[in-house]
């Protein structure tokens, strides 16, 4: 009928979203670093010269080199590995907790869904990094840990965003009406309301990979994260920081890498909400 008046429906596609294609072209050269870190490293990351301690940036060490004299972009490209890992592992683990704990809750309703959001809104209470710091001091230190202890802290937020997003999608017509002709639950949930919520959990999984990803390069700072020699970007900012003033490309370069990946995350979320806003198609 909207065709009929002249108006066409269009949903955006993500190529469209300058955002999100800058976010994926950022995301696409780090991934590819990391994957090819073998091959583009120029050096050994553990191998030490400790003569060569904190030389600048030169043609054989394009980053320099820190303070026992390794190659800094050998471990910046080895680094990648590190943090994506962590940052996607952190973020698995918060929204399969949190999704399954938030469907729970908005399907069962009662008191099972006064239970789970009362848990939810006590754990939301604390700082999320100082209960990460918590569950590191019960888990041990670690680079393993630390993304589980940043990935648990991060639960309530997928809880809430999952719980609003069952009630909501159990008020939709096509649900009253599936529900109306029989439908048994547990295919309704599968086949109308998982689909409608799962857009919202997957923008919210993108946007926190970059929040995990600086949380775990704390933690490391901390000394609470990646243990030497790990080549962790936070880590290597902690262990460079001694010599911040005199040769200050130590830190520069893995604290860019950190900057870079949390953008490229951010932006990438931001073009897919955009994309999957079921508002965004009129």
């Amino acid at each position: 009928m909207l065709r009929d008046l002249g108006l066409t429906i269009r949903r955006p596609r993500f190529s469209r979203s300058r955002r999100g294609m800058a976010g994926l072209a950022i995301l696409l050269c780090i991934a590819l670093g990391a994957l090819g870190a073998d091959w583009l490293a120029p050096n050994n990351p553990y191998a030490q010269h400790l003569l060569e301690r904190r030389h600048g940036p030169s043609i054989r060490h394009p980053m320099g080199q820190d303070e026992l004299g390794r190659d800094n972009l050998s471990r910046v490209l080895h680094g990648a590995r590190l943090s994506l890992r962590v940052g996607v592992g952190a973020a698995l683990i918060a929204l399969a907790a949190g999704g399954l704990l938030g469907v729970l809750a908005g399907t069962l309703g009662g008191w099972p869904d006064s239970l789970i959001m009362s848990l939810a809104d006590a754990v939301l209470a604390f700082p999320a990094l100082l209960l990460a710091l918590s569950l590191i001091m019960s888990l041990g230190r670690g680079l393993t840990s630390a993304t589980v202890a940043v990935g648990l802290a991060a639960v309530p937020v997928f809880v809430r965003l999952a719980r609003i997003g069952v009630i909501r999608a159990r008020q939709q017509d096509y649900v009253l009406a599936a529900r109306a002709v029989g439908v048994p639950p547990g295919r309704l949930l599968l086949r109308h309301i998982l689909p409608d919520i799962a857009p919202p959990l997957l923008v919210q999984a993108m946007l926190f990979i970059g929040t995990a990803i600086l949380e775990v390069a704390g933690l490391s700072f901390l000394g609470l994260g990646a243990q030497p020699p790990a080549p962790e970007w936070g880590a290597m900012i902690a262990q460079g920081r001694g010599a911040i003033f005199a040769a200050p490309h130590i830190v520069l370069f893995p604290g860019l890498a950190i900057m870079l990946t949390v953008l490229g995350f951010n932006l990438l979320g931001d073009g897919l909400r955009d994309v999957l806003d079921p508002r965004a198609a009129l």
